[in-house]
């Protein structure tokens, strides 16, 4: 099978979105925050184009699902705008980690002038970059691959999807391991570890960065790091 085959059903699957209180950033706009008609396509792009470079990764970090300060925008997941946009310099991340190409902002400038960041999204690439990971050596995804969003709060806001959503992401992970042949996967959270185990994979465990969780990611992931490079 050739690699565009497993790119063309991953990126296909994403389309399948469950309704509900779930916003799909490939395929859905955001009117009262996106800055044109195409943002969803120019997300499709930033996806494929990350995925693009990274067919033969050897880890897939799978957290929980999209938010609204990072793959909502962006349209990669654990990736915010700030941090493509190059505002997060600053902190050692720089968008040439992401992407080879100029990536492009969705979200309108005078909503958050710099983009949006998200916490775990920094903390992320962040421990990438303090341990020397090579950054397209890893591919960032999500067990639930969409926003699941606060119905009574808007498409600014997360909520952690059911058990029943997450169980949706099986399609689109199975794809991405398709394609992604030689990763690990990496079960961040709670949740990726329940849609892993349903898929009778074992995977190692981490703690998710959100609340509190940040110090002992680090420690975790890096030790799975080092571990892999032997």
């Amino acid at each position: 099978m050739c690699s565009a085959e497993p790119m063309h059903e991953f990126m296909k699957l994403l389309k399948n979105s469950p309704s509900g209180a779930v916003f799909n950033p490939w395929h859905h706009r955001d009117p009262a925050h996106d800055a044109a008609p195409g943002a969803p396509a120019v997300r499709r792009e930033q996806l494929a184009s990350y995925l693009g470079e990274r067919q033969k990764a050897t880890v897939i970090l799978l957290a929980e699902a999209l938010g609204y300060q990072g793959g909502h925008f962006s349209g990669i997941a654990m990736t915010s705008e700030r941090l493509l946009l190059g505002h997060l310099r600053h902190k050692g991340l720089g968008p040439e980690m992401v992407l080879a190409a100029k990536p492009r902002r969705t979200s309108r400038e005078d909503v958050k002038p710099d983009g949006f960041t998200e916490p775990t999204a920094t903390i992320v690439w962040g421990a990438m970059a303090a341990l020397g990971v090579d950054p397209r050596d890893v591919i960032l995804w999500n067990a639930f691959p969409w926003h699941p969003y606060k119905p009574d709060k808007g498409l600014l806001s997360n909520r952690t999807p059911c058990d029943n959503e997450v169980m949706l992401g099986q399609p689109v992970l199975r794809a991405l391991m398709a394609y992604a042949s030689r990763a690990q996967i990496l079960a961040v959270g709670q949740k990726s570890a329940a849609l892993l185990a349903a898929m009778g994979i074992t995977a190692p465990a981490l703690r998710h960065p959100a609340n509190g969780g940040a110090g002992q990611f680090r420690e975790q992931f890096g030790r799975i790091m080092k571990n892999r490079r032997g």
